[in-house]
């Protein structure tokens, strides 16, 4: 029987969207009780070889073992419910998920995406991208979105450590193209947009992290539709995600991924360079208050 169970277990994935956040989540609810990869594999009867896969992402459990696993840690209702859907279409390449006031269902994926990414590629039409605000700007935003103080300071955390994947020994490489609009808009007061923009120059200079400017008044162009990250990865197939205010959707298939490449290469052919996007964000600073 064990051996039936390793042969399917080691059935390949292509690392879907899906796929990757249900690997997360195995692996977030074992950390969270405390109970080793080893330790767990020895008292389910799994190789621990195949288990470390399921927890990467690279194979699948079947929903089978995926409700062994929640039942030995006693996962019930909505939080079960998520776990065994994911495990049913774990192999869907697209991934669409409708929002909720609570942390937003495919976050888990989102984390796994950037934990794994070796480089990030955003354009940016709306707000400056998470991975670059500061915690004052990003609580502005979250205390204007209909939210509950208990919310905005569980999603303000959430935001606040993605960000350290800038700045971890391996960090990724980040490149983002930010349309000046968002980039002028105001988020909160005076005050907050100074210590963002000062943010924002500091981030800049980092070795792996590349910020452009798109000016603004240039005209329509496809980029004017939305604002889309890439994540790439060493082993894995790349991913592309959008966000609204109502859903969120990842994407691998790869006519999808060529097309958002396609974007990404023109927004940035577009926009200014580093030193001269630099530059004006330094003026944006020295302008005399109105």
């Amino acid at each position: 029987m064990d051996g039936v169970r390793i042969i399917d277990a080691m059935k390949a994935t292509s690392s879907t969207p899906r796929a990757r956040a249900l690997a997360a989540g195995l692996r977030e609810v074992r950390e969270a009780h405390g109970v080793g990869l080893r330790q767990l594999a020895r008292i389910l009867g799994f190789a621990p070889q195949v288990l470390s896969l399921w927890e990467k992402g690279l194979r699948l459990p079947s929903v089978a073992d995926v409700a062994l696993i929640l039942g030995f840690f006693k996962v019930r209702g909505e939080k079960q419910k998520h776990f065994l859907e994911l495990a049913r279409t774990a192999r869907d390449p697209d991934w669409v998920s409708t929002g909720s006031p609570e942390i937003p269902e495919p976050l888990s994926g989102l984390l796994e995406c950037e934990r794994a990414a070796t480089s990030v590629t955003n354009w940016a039409l709306g707000i400056i991208p998470g991975l670059l605000q500061t915690a004052d700007y990003a609580r502005a935003l979250l205390s204007n979105s209909n939210l509950t103080v208990a919310q905005a300071d569980a999603r303000l955390a959430v935001r606040l450590g993605r960000q350290k994947i800038l700045t971890r020994p391996e960090p990724i490489r980040l490149s983002v193209v930010l349309y000046e609009a968002a980039f002028r808009e105001p988020v909160g007061d005076e005050d907050i947009m100074s210590d963002q923009y000062d943010h924002l120059l500091a981030m800049s200079r980092l070795p792996n992290v590349s910020l452009r400017i798109l000016p603004s008044g240039q005209g329509y162009h496809p980029g004017l539709l939305g604002s889309f990250l890439l994540y790439d990865y060493e082993d894995l197939p790349p991913i592309a995600f959008l966000e609204n205010y109502s859903g969120s959707v990842f994407l691998s298939e790869r006519e999808h991924i060529s097309a958002y490449r396609q974007l990404a290469k023109m927004v940035s052919g577009n926009a200014l360079s580093e030193e001269a996007s630099r530059e004006l964000i330094a003026e944006v600073t020295r302008q005399p208050e109105a």
